[in-house]
């Protein structure tokens, strides 16, 4: 880079807006993971504290929700907004006293994750009476466990739509189409954005009801795609990238050694983001488009048709894309039901391992460069290159 103080960590704090040589945008990407989620407002602190406010999120469930949360407030007010959300759904005290140690947690959290099924989430989520096996089928309670109005009147009090709409920065949230089981992305480049499309992405089945928008009926995307990153890659404005990518589950991790664990490592799996697979597909993509280019620049111009040379000039200018990937690494005490565990000791847990994991990244100021043209995609998985 030509300025390498421009990405000076210690300078980070000081800067609004900031952004590396070259590039054009910065992306926020978000997971599902429900009660995990409060990792990614961690991170999201940590990009603030250092200037670096995205210029697109997106994001899949509660990914969708911190995304709207983000997106739909003034620079100031998105800490804020996001700190009431989630102290406002994790307010329900569990236990007066934990004592130290593992198997205390666990207990905690088991009670706190008892307490979530039977009762439900503030401000986000309330049991169906009578429930799904107790109703007629096509009755409003019939095909989900749980009423989600609550989080209409939440995203209501706490996002601006309308700033949201204004497009002061792209927003884009995922969602799967009930009948068809495709995958879509609601996009405010091209969709008016409503508090339909936020409790769409996160309608996740049989929890919650699926949403309709428009004449079509949505269930939450992670159950095709838990990350929307393939809608960034998918992008063909030519746009140099530094993007953030926040999972909440690790496609690796130990090997099972009982039922708990099992159940914890299937949905790990199960909904753990295809980075690779997804950075491998734009590269090999850009590859391509290299080589076409190459082989148009051999043929002499003036027996280039129109559209060769229009093809020409358009792979003239590829983007390149930094991902910063980091995944919630989760606790020794914490099981199969961490993602519907919303206590408010874990919720401060989960935020305060963003934060760190954030603030750690963001010294390292290479990773914050975009590749060299002709690069295509770098991927730092920001836990595997500190642990090695």
């Amino acid at each position: 880079m030509d300025n390498p103080a421009a990405i000076r960590p210690d300078a980070l704090p000081e800067m609004t807006g900031w952004r590396p040589e070259r590039c054009h945008r910065i992306a926020l990407v978000l997971q599902g993971g429900g009660a995990l989620g409060a990792y990614q407002a961690g991170v999201y602190q940590a990009m603030h504290e250092a200037g670096i406010e995205p210029d697109w999120v997106s994001g899949v469930s509660i990914g969708a929700i911190n995304s709207a949360i983000i997106a739909g407030n003034t620079i100031e007010n998105r800490l804020p907004r996001l700190r009431q959300f989630w102290e406002s759904i994790t307010e329900r005290s569990i236990w007066a006293y934990t004592p130290d140690g593992d198997i205390y947690r666990k207990a905690r959290n088991a009670t706190s994750a008892l307490a979530t099924m039977t009762l439900g989430q503030p401000g986000f989520f309330t049991p169906r009476f009578p429930g799904p096996w107790l109703s007629a089928a096509g009755a409003e309670n019939a095909t989900s466990y749980y009423d989600t109005a609550p989080l209409r009147e939440t995203l209501l009090e706490l996002v601006d739509f309308s700033l949201i709409n204004s497009k002061a920065i792209r927003f884009s949230v995922g969602a799967v189409d009930v009948l068809t089981g495709n995958f879509a992305y609601f996009d405010n480049a091209r969709d008016t954005i409503e508090p339909e499309h936020i409790m769409a992405s996160g309608a996740l089945p049989p929890a919650f009801p699926m949403v309709r928008v428009g004449s079509s009926y949505f269930w939450d995307g992670g159950i095709v795609s838990n990350t929307p990153l393939q809608h960034l890659l998918e992008q063909e404005d030519n746009k140099n990238g530094l993007v953030f990518q926040v999972d909440l589950f690790s496609a690796r991790g130990a090997l099972p050694r009982d039922m708990q664990d099992v159940m914890a490592r299937q949905k790990d799996i199960m909904y753990s983001s295809r980075t690779r697979y997804n950075t491998d597909v734009f590269r090999r993509i850009h590859d391509l488009k290299q080589e076409i280019y190459e082989a148009l620049s051999r043929v002499p111009e003036d027996k280039l048709t129109d559209a060769d040379k229009v093809r020409l000039k358009e792979l003239n200018d590829q983007p390149e894309m930094t991902i910063l990937q980091l995944i919630y690494q989760q606790k020794a005490y914490e099981g199969d039901a961490k993602d519907y565990e919303f206590s408010g000791t874990s919720m401060r847990e989960h935020w305060q391992s963003g934060l760190e994991d954030t603030r750690r990244s963001l010294k390292r100021k290479d990773w914050l460069a975009i590749p060299p043209e002709g690069a295509g995609v770098v991927v730092h998985d920001v836990h595997r290159d500190f642990d090695n």
